[in-house]
């Protein structure tokens, strides 16, 4: 099992670590970033909720000792556990918002509709899981998941099949869910499997990524030191949404109100950061066919605007 980082050399570049920088990976994952990052010189804290994630860290540990720190928590939580390590101003963050290969490849973690395996799919290994869901929840609501998470335009005739499903037994397995969606919904043209977008929504809503992404962002703006750099990789719209609409608005880059909005009156702030590039950054056709899940993926930096400390 081997994760492949998406974008590596991208996110590097626009990261542009020194050695005598401190920095964060939010999302350690399988190390990929975080190594490239290390052999710059610099030093790296790097968080993620899974455990088992940190575990896999042990020999990077070893392979950088003292510059890199590991940190189990999620990454809207970073001021609190950087503070804890006594850090309060970073040169640069770097978001990964994607699930990792180790985790979609390994069944017993409940992520992928492709491997039979218990409907988990919590990145901490703690609270709800999926099959929580599935299980429990009201139809609507079911549907609502569905729909504003996995932009699933069938939401409601899946949701309605689910409850069918769990009044006769509850779903335990990835497989059991797979099938379930499968048999309401028409083969894709495309070729994707019919079960892609009701996973993804869960998986999200499992882990509240969306929740966890905006607390994310507004912590890595107040950690940021002048000169200092966020870059942020995202795999689906609702999360570039995200992104991009926080990175347009601390760059002074958000529209102006209209002429009969009242708070068109008041003063604009002054920009703290300046959008680096001047376009979305995505993968070449290279990268794409040497690894499939690098397809969706999309990059977006900032930087803190001032003299750098570094």
């Amino acid at each position: 099992m081997k994760h492949v980082p998406v974008l590596l050399d991208e996110v590097v570049a626009a990261l542009a670590p020194v050695a005598e920088g401190v920095y964060l990976d939010g999302t350690f994952g399988g190390g990929g970033y975080a190594r490239r990052i290390l052999e710059s010189g610099c030093t790296l804290y790097a968080i993620d909720r899974d455990p088992a994630a940190i575990a896999r860290g042990a020999e990077l540990l070893r392979e950088f000792p003292g510059r890199l720190h590991l940190l189990q928590g999620s990454f809207g939580d970073m001021v609190n556990l950087l503070a804890a390590e006594n850090i309060t101003s970073l040169a640069g963050i770097v978001l990964d918002l994607g699930v990792s290969s180790f985790q979609l490849d390994d069944p017993a973690r409940g992520f992928s509709f492709r491997l039979d395996g218990p409907l988990d799919m919590r990145m901490s290994m703690q609270g709800p899981t999926a099959a929580d869901l599935v299980n429990h929840l009201p139809e609507q609501e079911l549907a609502d998941i569905l729909y504003e998470f996995g932009e699933e335009r069938a939401s409601r005739r899946i949701a309605k099949a689910i409850v069918a499903r769990r009044a006769e037994a509850p779903f335990t397995t990835t497989v059991e869910l797979a099938r379930v969606i499968r048999s309401v919904l028409p083969l894709d043209r495309s070729g994707i499997d019919p079960a892609t977008r009701s996973f993804q929504a869960l998986r999200i809503k499992v882990n509240d990524e969306m929740g966890e992404i905006e607390r994310a962002l507004e912590a890595a703006a107040s950690l940021l030191a002048p000169g200092g750099r966020l870059v942020v990789v995202s795999f689906h719209s609702g999360e570039d949404r995200i992104v991009k609409q926080f990175m347009t608005r601390v760059s002074g880059r958000a529209p102006a109100p209209s002429r009969h909005d009242p708070s068109g009156l008041l003063r604009r702030a002054v920009p703290r950061f300046r959008l680096l590039g001047d376009r979305l950054v995505r993968p070449g056709e290279s990268e794409i066919a040497a690894n499939a899940r690098a397809r969706s993926s999309r990059l977006r930096a900032i930087e803190r605007l001032g003299e750098s400390l570094v």
